[in-house]
């Protein structure tokens, strides 16, 4: 960690950095955990291409989730800074995810998405702006009270439109995909109130810590329908049946729902389409045939 950056941490802080280790933090930062003098670690990460206001949503995401958690936690958000950008978190012993743990995370995951949220695209409260970020990915929300137009007009037309452009997009997979837009009230499932969602949710944001838990980490929080979580957390690292299950005592999910799986998939496979290229726009072609 260069020392302009370390001190940035630690006027945020109102602490000392005693020492700082490189650490993983994903595919695109850099991250650190660092001693202060007063004996506490705690977790940094940083870019120096970051986009304005990205660590200030993230951290806003974090508090929205923190406030409705219960059994399944959310590091604590402990400063976050500009020039260079940078994000301080409560440092989370790194594990592995028990049973208990599992089941624990299903409960609380419905507990986040029972929560509720203002509307369809609201995002957290203390948001710098009304832009979803989904790793580099931006997309402006306005809020609705019709998840499938959210969803259809504001989440996959556009992404459909980008990803075309990009190139890792198909023309046969994206009119797969634009049919599908066109029969989504049918398609949706039934009328459900807005949910607190994780926004991110795959296998590589769901820590596993010393204590057997699972932490949620890297949120792109916003109000939305909750089966979109659970699908792509079944697409991407699915962390077991065990989770599933709890959740669906706790919260039971509508009729149809294993119906729905690939149609919430189409989201997160337009993303990584657009970030990764490969073979997800093919997959997001595949899985919108399914209902086209």
């Amino acid at each position: 960690m260069n020392e302009g950056l370390a001190e940035a941490v630690g006027a945020g802080l109102a602490e000392r950095v005693a020492s700082a280790q490189r650490v993983a933090g994903g595919s695109i930062n850099d991250a650190w955990r660092l001693a202060l003098a007063s004996g506490a670690d705690v977790f940094v990460k940083s870019r120096a291409d970051a986009r304005p206001a990205e660590f200030q949503a993230e951290a806003a995401g974090l508090r929205w989730l923190a406030a409705v958690a219960g059994g399944c936690p959310v590091p604590e958000v402990l400063a976050v800074g500009e020039s260079p950008a940078w994000l301080v978190l409560e440092w989370i012993e790194p594990g592995a995810l028990a049973g208990d743990g599992a089941e624990a995370m299903g409960r609380g995951l419905a507990a986040i998405h029972r929560s509720g949220a203002r509307s369809f695209g609201a995002l957290p409260p203390d948001s710098p702006d009304e832009i979803l970020r989904i790793g580099s990915v931006e997309i402006p929300l306005a809020e609705s009270e019709v998840w499938s137009q959210t969803y259809a007009e504001q989440l996959l037309l556009p992404l459909v439109e980008r990803t075309v452009r990009a190139g890792t997009l198909a023309p046969a997979d994206a009119q797969a995909v634009e049919r599908v837009c066109l029969r989504i009230d049918d398609l949706a499932g039934p009328k459900e109130a807005p949910s607190c969602l994780h926004g991110d949710l795959w296998g590589g944001n769901v820590m596993g810590a010393k204590d057997g838990r699972a932490w949620l980490i890297d949120p792109a929080a916003y109000g939305g329908h909750r089966e979109v979580d659970l699908a792509m957390l079944r697409l991407f690292g699915s962390p077991g049946e065990r989770v599933f299950n709890a959740y669906d005592e706790a919260f039971p999910l509508a009729t149809g729902h294993e119906e729905r799986v690939a149609l919430y998939q189409l989201l997160p496979l337009l993303i990584h389409a657009l970030l990764f290229g490969g073979s997800y726009g093919a997959s997001a072609g595949d899985a919108a045939r399914r209902y086209a």
